[in-house]
């Protein structure tokens, strides 16, 4: 216990600490079962406490569920650090392959967590609650974005929804061809299709006719 305490203390201790719990959790839910697998029988198979494991995740499930939190401040600094004038559909692509970056860290284990996910029903209910944490999180951003735009908020949540969705058949179908780093980006491409599928930028002729009409209010206020 005690070379797992120092290994904590680095940014590289606890990173390994977490990999040797997943490993171990997915490991047992495939031998034992989920049900039959317990806090306890993970915390042992990777050589820690119950207190070390509750330092790493808040329950079992979240021992082999991809690490959801990193990729969404991944995907709000993205949205963060924008410039305005940069073009959504090409921000909300390169928001969205920020969580592929996530997958594609360790494929291998990717794999086996999808594929576990997908065996028991009720990591795959927990995994796409967190699908739709990403499709809140883009509506959201993407409604402070078009701010004050007519239909602001109807763009937002279909480009919301049909970004996420679109990321999500591309990934899914990269995890289950066998998640190989060299057909990546294949279906980095194939998510970025859906860039002809969103609502169109207002053109510069729209942007004027707002401008004129705001113009105008102001002088009929005036």
């Amino acid at each position: 216990m005690t070379g797992t305490s120092r290994r904590g203390r680095s940014p590289e201790g606890r990173a390994e600490v977490r990999r040797e719990l997943v490993a171990a959790a997915i490991r047992l839910f495939r031998d034992r079962g989920y049900e039959e697998t317990t806090v306890d029988d993970i915390a042992a198979a990777a050589g820690v406490g119950r207190r070390t494991f509750f330092r790493y995740f808040p329950s079992k499930e979240d021992a082999i569920s991809p690490d959801h939190e990193v990729g969404l401040a991944r995907v709000a600094e993205v949205f963060a650090t924008a410039h305005p004038a940069e073009p959504t559909a090409a921000l909300v692509v390169r928001a969205g392959e920020t969580v592929f970056d996530l997958y594609a860290d360790d494929p291998q284990l990717s794999v086996q967590r999808f594929r576990l996910t997908h065996e028991v029903p009720a990591l795959r209910d927990r995994e796409s609650a967190r699908v739709d944490h990403y499709r809140r999180l883009f509506t959201r951003r993407l409604r402070e974005r078009f701010a004050g735009e007519p239909d602001g908020d109807l763009r937002a949540a279909v480009t919301g929804a049909a970004v996420v969705a679109a990321h999500n058949l591309a990934l899914r179908a990269w995890l289950a061809a066998g998640g190989r780093p060299d057909d990546l980006e294949s279906w980095r491409e194939q998510f970025r299709k859906v860039v002809d599928m969103l609502p169109r930028e207002p053109s510069l002729h729209d942007v004027a006719e707002r401008l004129e009409a705001a113009v105008a209010r102001l002088e009929r206020r005036a």
